[in-house]
């Protein structure tokens, strides 16, 4: 059975915001990783003023994890406080997640289709049709 945890967005803060975060419920970052770690390919480069910006960064809290990144470049535009959030579900197959993509997606909109990542992930994002941010992440390489 997938799990669902919650995916945060800011514009600029995170890492700030995680720091905080983190203050408060203690632990470690499973991940921290920023946007000029990204490879760059197929005609696109992450532009300079996004470089220092977080990527992705993941704070384990019991049973769950709190995600988070900054947007930046082509997404910036689009960030809206009070909406940047997103449920993140982590199948436990390449199946379930085409499943779980495929049917939550119907009437909404998809802003990543499903595919291979660099970071070793089946992936996709969309926008249900009630306005719910969704991603979709199968591991399909393990982390060590």
């Amino acid at each position: 059975m997938a799990t669902v945890n919650t995916y945060l967005n800011f514009n600029g803060n995170c890492e700030e915001a995680f720091n905080f975060y983190k203050s408060v419920f203690g632990g470690e970052f499973a991940y921290i990783g920023k946007f000029g770690e990204m490879p760059e390919g197929d005609g696109y480069s992450v532009p300079e003023a996004d470089k220092n910006k977080i990527m992705h960064v993941s704070l384990p809290i019991g049973s769950t994890i709190l995600m988070g990144s900054d947007t930046g470049g082509d997404w910036a535009p689009t960030f809206v406080q009070g909406n940047n959030f997103s449920v993140s579900i982590s199948p436990e197959s390449k199946e379930e997640a085409d499943k779980l993509f495929n049917g939550l997606s119907v009437g909404g909109q998809v802003t990543m289709p499903m595919e291979d990542t660099f970071w070793g992930a089946y992936f996709g994002m969309f926008t249900d049709k009630f306005g719910i941010n969704w991603m979709v992440n199968f591991e399909t390489q393990q982390h060590g």
